[in-house]
Parts: C-alpha cells; sequence; structure tokens
C-alpha cells in the first residue's frame, strides 16, 4: 500500500470541499480550485477528512494512488494559504522592477526581458534584487520560477545568476597561473 496514498487528508474550517462526478472541489479565501480525479481512484468524505483507496493492485493504480493524494493536498492548502518561491538575483548590473503586472529583467543582455505571468499566479519585486512568485496552484507557481532562474541560471565561477532563495551554489576554482 501506498504510504502516502494511505495519510488521510484533514480539510481546515475556512475550505469548502466538494466531490461529484470525479471532480473534486475545493473553495477557499485565496480562490477555487477543481482537481480530476481518476476513475480507479475510490474517494471518501467523512467528518472533515478526504481519504483515497485503490479497489485493486495493478500496477497503473499504484502508481496514481499516491500521485492523486498529493494532488487533492496541494489543492486544499493551496485555496487555503497559496503557494511562494523567493528568487534571488545575484551579480553585478543585474536587477528586476514591475511595470503594471509584467516583469522586466536586466540581465546582462543586450535587451531587458519581460516575464507575463500567467492566469494564477502573480509576481512581485520586493526589492531589485527578490522577486516573490505566487499562486494557489502549486504546480503554476513552480513552473514560473523555474522559467524565471532559467533565464540566466548561476554560473559556478561567480556565482552570478538567479537561483532560489537558500539555494546552494558549488563554486569551482577559476585558472590557476603557471
Amino acid at each position: 500500500m501506498s504510504r502516502i496514498g494511505k495519510k488521510p487528508i484533514s480539510v481546515p474550517k475556512n475550505v469548502q470541499v466538494s466531490y461529484d462526478k470525479n471532480v473534486l472541489k475545493a473553495k477557499g479565501p485565496k480562490g477555487e480550485l477543481t482537481l480530476d480525479i481518476p476513475e480507479l481512484i475510490e474517494l471518501k468524505m467523512e467528518d472533515k477528512e478526504i481519504t483515497f483507496a485503490r479497489p485493486n493492485e495493478n500496477k497503473k493504480t499504484r502508481a496514481i494512488h499516491g500521485l492523486t493524494r498529493s494532488l487533492a493536498a496541494n489543492l486544499i492548502e493551496g485555496v487555503e494559504k497559496g503557494f511562494e518561491k523567493i528568487l534571488e538575483i545575484q551579480g553585478v548590473g543585474f536587477k528586476a522592477e514591475m511595470k503594471g503586472k509584467y516583469l522586466f529583467l536586466s540581465l546582462g543582455f543586450s535587451h531587458p526581458i519581460v516575464v507575463i505571468p500567467p492566469e494564477g499566479c502573480e509576481l512581485e519585486c520586493i526589492n531589485p534584487t527578490t522577486i516573490k512568485v505566487f499562486g494557489i496552484e502549486k504546480q503554476v507557481v513552480g513552473q514560473l520560477a523555474a522559467v524565471i532562474r532559467k533565464l540566466r541560471p548561476p554560473e559556478p565561477y561567480k556565482g552570478k545568476g538567479i537561483r532560489y532563495r537558500g539555494e546552494y551554489v558549488r563554486r569551482k576554482a577559476g585558472k590557476t597561473a603557471a
């Protein structure tokens, strides 16, 4: 049995959850999200607790049991608290600024890079070298943060580039003169 799939999900008081026709809907203070539950997985709701079960031990059913539970837990956490990723920019002359809801990045290229946030995700510049990505869908927030980081990943010699807060960048020694 999947260890993650067996764990029950407790639903907070400020989140309403409904389930019908293999669609789980959650509504909370941050917004509303839906999740399609595969037909192979059985969902049971009992007084503010959701549990998932699988009817058989087929490989496909075992594979999506824990996944479905994790997606449902992220759905409920997203509508209650939301998710955020913080990116830090390091390097001389590298900076970020907001113009409306668009993010303009100066990363040492000959032109500024414009990042347009997708639906359900927002960007904020805490200061010129710190970017906050937040929203209610974990996958969308993580994907946007990864796209921004990929524009100028940290390089190993001076550490210049965009990195997640708390990310360790392994540094290399440069050339040594003979």
